[in-house]
């Protein structure tokens, strides 16, 4: 009898945009229903082989939202080694800031879907800043976002 394959595990490289306005962030809302808890993250996604970080996140927002984005600066790499629906996750994202082309992204309540064909991913909003910090803080994703946000330049 044959011996079936594990599937190999990867590390999977992310570009993620964060749009700051003030004290809030735009931020998509996720759910891990095996720990019945909702985390937050930036939107972007995977990076495609040939493809450069800033790129990715240019044309994930196009794909998810159809939003254009400019002003893009790098802001740093982060690790986050993770489970997510009781699986093991590994990712190194680049985190980018970046502003909205669109003014109608600027709403404080709008809600945004993230479409992938047809299929509603996440759903994104402004989110304030304190909802990440002290005791009772919400999960942000990749871990280390909120210290890296603090240490960047705004300008």
């Amino acid at each position: 009898m044959a011996k079936k394959k594990k599937k190999k595990r990867r590390i999977r490289p992310l570009a993620l945009c964060v749009f700051r306005r003030g004290d809030k962030i735009f931020l998509a809302q996720g759910y891990d229903s095996h720990e019945r808890k909702i985390f937050y993250r930036p939107i972007g996604g995977r990076i495609e082989f040939g493809e450069r970080g800033c790129q990715a996140v240019v044309r994930e927002l196009r794909e998810e939202i159809q939003a254009e984005v400019t002003d893009l600066k790098y802001l740093g790499a982060l690790e986050n080694i993770f489970e997510y629906e009781g699986l093991a996750g590994h990712e190194i994202a680049l985190i980018y800031r970046g502003r909205f082309v669109e003014e109608r992204f600027d709403d404080d309540d709008l809600t945004v879907r993230g479409l992938n064909k047809g299929e509603i991913l996440y759903e994104a909003a402004w989110m304030p800043l304190e909802l990440f910090r002290g005791k009772t803080a919400a999960a942000l994703y990749p871990a280390g976002l909120l210290k890296l946000l603090e240490e960047a330049a705004w300008r």
